[in-house]
């Protein structure tokens, strides 16, 4: 099965740029008026009726078979396992549950004599571990070079 899609999207590529080409080489509706003042030769290489006979008849021609690819790789890729053939495919299908949490021990079980620390606060003054006596500094002063 492998094979045949691989096919099918060759094919369906390569339908695809000649249908581009052959899109791009065709005139537009307003190009048979320049024609008709003698800037264009429309009768030259395919014809008297011009090139757009062709072009169009072979780019509809492209177009069927560019659709027909289009719906054989959809029918193809519809009736595919479950699983995949790509890994990500496969992890969204095999996904591991998710692992329980470990189990928070309730406040009632937790040990008299633990210690916790408090939150550290800002030192400044006394707080910081000065004597009781000595003068907190200057504000901004910590933050200046000393001159030397």
């Amino acid at each position: 099965m492998n094979v045949m899609m691989n096919l099918l999207v060759g094919v369906q590529m390569l339908a695809a740029l000649a249908m581009i080409g052959l899109i791009l080489l065709q005139h537009g509706k307003g190009a048979d008026m320049g024609a008709a003042f003698g800037s264009g030769s429309a009768g030259s290489l395919f014809g008297a009726s011009g090139s757009a006979n062709f072009l169009s008849r072979t780019t509809a021609a492209l177009a069927v078979v560019f659709f027909g690819c289009t719906l054989g790789l959809a029918y193809l890729g519809h009736s595919r396992p479950a699983g995949g053939d790509s890994l990500l495919e496969r992890a969204a299908t095999q996904a591991p549950a998710a692992p329980a949490a470990a189990p928070v021990a309730p406040a009632s079980e937790i040990p008299a004599g633990a210690s916790q620390k408090p939150a550290a606060a800002p030192s400044t003054g006394a707080a910081a571990g000065q004597p009781a006596g000595a003068k907190a500094p200057a504000s901004g002063s910590a933050d200046q070079i000393p001159n030397k």
